[in-house]
């Protein structure tokens, strides 16, 4: 057989292929180990050299022009296979995309970010310390005496290997942040304290471990005055309700005097602060007062010279209210469901504030 007439039967056999294993197949029959055009190429050993300049450029010529004739017909192939398959496997793109599962934010953390940028606009700093606190930081240098009800085991989680100098307990409040700030730094101090605190106590309002933020302003010439505008400033920020109604009632606290508890007045069908003649129920929300004048002297202060205010509120409490959750358990509960519809999408936070405007 002649050469043309190899190459025109090879062509014509690589155009009729109509599939990526019937290309093969001619691909095989032409260039393989005992293909047609592989034999035809073996002959050239066994030819002398004037043979040889006469056929080798032919030879190669054939085997050029079919092999690029499979690459071309492999492409045509393929990309026909691809069309079929798009056409077979078309979408609908006006379907929604499902959406991967994403998380959210705890209603807890979302009020801590609140009460961070509320505060941070009236100049407080943050402060941090030990959940594991000894019964001085905890209970002595914030002047509560041995006898009283806070110390007892049914209120305070007590650590059973504590050093045998010093009582460990699971701190009670976050007021120990504020022992250590007055005495590692020099007054004046405007500080916040949030943080997990611990108490041996569980309702529908109260929780063993639940979240707490104080505050704590250490200069000269404060007064009572000072806590009033600092405490309404911060509610109304919080609850974004310029009107609200608070009460101010006199308190005791051992580290404070005088001490106010505050309360805040709700609409009881909406479950929400409310402005005034909208007001049907109290709901107690901090505990402040002047710094007594004993804890200041136990940080190494002079209270002749510095005065303070501190109060203290519990987080959970404040998100019930301002969220309207009825139940503070809820928020340790590990419920996904109760997350999915009560936590705050990262993609759609309300605001976090308007700001305080001191």
């Amino acid at each position: 057989m002649s050469i043309d007439q190899l190459q025109a039967e090879t062509l014509a056999a690589i155009a009729a292929a109509t599939s990526p294993e019937a290309l093969e197949a001619v691909r095989v029959a032409a260039m393989g180990k005992q293909g047609s055009i592989t034999a035809l190429l073996k002959t050239l050993g066994g030819m002398s050299p004037d043979e040889r300049a006469v056929n080798g450029p032919a030879f190669n010529g054939l085997r050029e022009t079919v092999t690029a004739a499979l690459a071309a017909k492999k492409a045509a192939l393929d990309e026909a296979a691809l069309n079929a398959k798009l056409a077979a496997e078309q979408q609908d793109m006006t379907l929604p995309v499902a959406l991967p599962a994403a998380g959210s934010i705890h209603p807890v953390s979302q009020v801590m970010d609140e009460l961070a940028e509320i505060f941070a606009d009236l100049g407080f700093a943050v402060a941090d310390g030990p959940e594991i606190e000894d019964d001085w930081h905890n209970f002595s240098a914030l002047n509560i005496p041995e006898s009283h009800p806070a110390r007892a085991m049914h209120d305070t989680f007590y650590i059973a290997q504590s050093p045998p100098d010093a009582k460990l307990v699971l701190r009670t409040h976050t007021s120990p942040v504020q022992i250590r700030t007055m005495m590692a730094q020099k007054p004046p101090i405007r500080i916040i304290a949030p943080g997990r605190v611990y108490r041996s106590d569980s309702d529908a309002t109260h929780t063993p471990m639940f979240h707490q933020i104080e505050g704590l302003v250490i200069d000269k010439g404060i007064t009572l005055a000072h806590l009033r505008w600092t405490l309404e400033t911060f509610i109304k920020a919080f609850f974004e309700v310029d009107d609200v109604v608070l009460r101010f009632r006199p308190s005791y606290f051992p580290f404070t005097e005088p001490s106010v508890e505050v309360d805040v007045g709700y609409n009881s069908k909406t479950g929400k602060p409310a402005g005034a003649g909208q007001v049907d129920k109290w709901l107690e929300v901090l505990g402040s007062g002047m710094v007594h004048p004993r804890v200041i002297e136990a940080c190494g202060l002079d209270p002749n010279e510095w005065q303070g205010f501190a109060f203290g509120t519990g987080v959970d409490r404040l998100a019930m209210l301002k969220y309207g959750l009825t139940d503070l358990r809820a928020f340790f509960d590990g419920d996904i469901k109760w997350l999915k519809h009560n936590g705050f999408s990262a993609f759609d936070l309300p605001s976090i504030s308007a700001g305080a405007n001191p």
